[in-house]
């Protein structure tokens, strides 16, 4: 089977030759000791090297995606009050900040990578950070806050973030056809031990909208993969019941995240993708000791498995050797 076809298989619960691999999204500083250690000098050469079965491409990551970048916010400090932390009514949230443009979106960047991916799957799409955006629209503290005491100006304005993503990613739906297998959606909703806020929050200022946003990708015939760190075990029947077909990164280390309970509670019902961790195992393990658990998890989660790590972004602090015990492991073994 191709890279292309072997993922689609696996993500649809249909029979696959083998586990997929997705070696992630390597960070910047990574990526020249990848090429040293491999003896590669592009990004699609190495990806070819070890064997990957997957691409993103996620349009906000595009540099003409949108001019001045999309929810720019200028803060000192990541949890500082923002813009519309001063709101006191729903119409402070049109006068107090200027809200871009789906109208105004290039996707010439993103269409390109797609086009030369080669035989293998291809995610893309707006990333849709709708969570990640209205809070800091308001700043995380006072965002929080509002949900229980202004809950109809944090609704409208997580309505206009979602409103941008989902017209821009028709749009962008619209010209890749078939140039596109999945649409990713990027929302971390989870810490290390637990959700960021209740289920009953997130059923009313996110699901509602990812619900919508998985509906689209549906529609024009495309997979839907949620991204989401943290420690997400309790809201995954409801990322079921809208329709997710794949979940992704897996946090291993973070709290009802490891492959036992998520295999008990969840096989088959879901695509998993992720879970070799990055936190401990593929910064300080051996090769073997990375081979030995991506042996486990294979066996654990079974045939609806993509082999990744639990968070994609590889840090310059996991070693070369690891990265490529990881590789041989998912796509050497069966």
């Amino acid at each position: 089977m191709t890279g292309r076809a072997r993922v689609r298989a696996i993500i649809a619960g249909e029979p696959a030759d083998r586990c997929a691999f997705w070696v992630g999204h390597p960070f910047q500083e990574t990526w020249p000791i990848l090429h040293r250690i491999f003896g590669t000098t592009t990004e699609q050469e190495f990806r070819r090297r070890i064997g990957d079965d997957f691409v993103l491409v996620p349009l906000q990551w595009c540099p003409d995606f949108y001019e001045g970048g999309v929810f720019q916010i200028a803060k000192a400090r990541d949890c500082e009050p923002g813009p519309l932390a001063a709101c006191a009514s729903v119409a402070d949230v049109d006068r107090l900040y200027d809200w871009p443009e789906a109208s105004k979106c290039n996707f010439d960047s993103g269409l390109a990578l797609l086009r030369q991916a080669g035989d293998v799957y291809r995610a893309s799409g707006v990333w849709a950070p709708i969570y990640h955006n209205f809070l800091d629209l308001f700043g995380l503290e006072e965002g929080m806050v509002m949900m229980h005491t202004a809950p109809d100006i944090v609704e409208a304005a997580a309505e206009r973030v979602f409103a941008f993503y989902y017209e821009a990613n028709e749009r962008f739906l619209e010209l890749a056809g078939d140039e596109v297998d999945a649409c990713f959606f990027g929302n971390d909703l989870g810490t290390q031990r637990g959700l960021m806020c209740s289920p009953e929050m997130l059923d009313r200022f996110f699901f509602p909208y990812l619900k919508r946003l998985v509906a689209q990708a549906k529609r024009h015939g495309k997979q839907a993969i949620l991204h989401s760190c943290g420690a997400v075990h309790e809201i995954i029947p409801r990322l079921i019941d809208i329709g997710v077909d794949c979940l992704h990164p897996l946090q291993a280390l973070a709290k009802g995240m490891d492959a036992q309970a998520l295999a008990r509670d969840f096989k088959g019902r879901i695509a998993f993708m992720g879970g070799v961790d990055t936190q401990e195992l593929l910064i300080h393990g051996t090769p073997d000791d990375v081979r030995r658990e991506v042996r486990r998890l294979k066996e654990t989660f079974g045939p609806r498995y993509i082999v990744s790590p639990s968070h994609e972004a590889l840090l310059p602090d996991v070693p070369p050797e690891n990265v490529r015990a990881m590789a041989e492991e998912a796509v050497g073994g069966h």
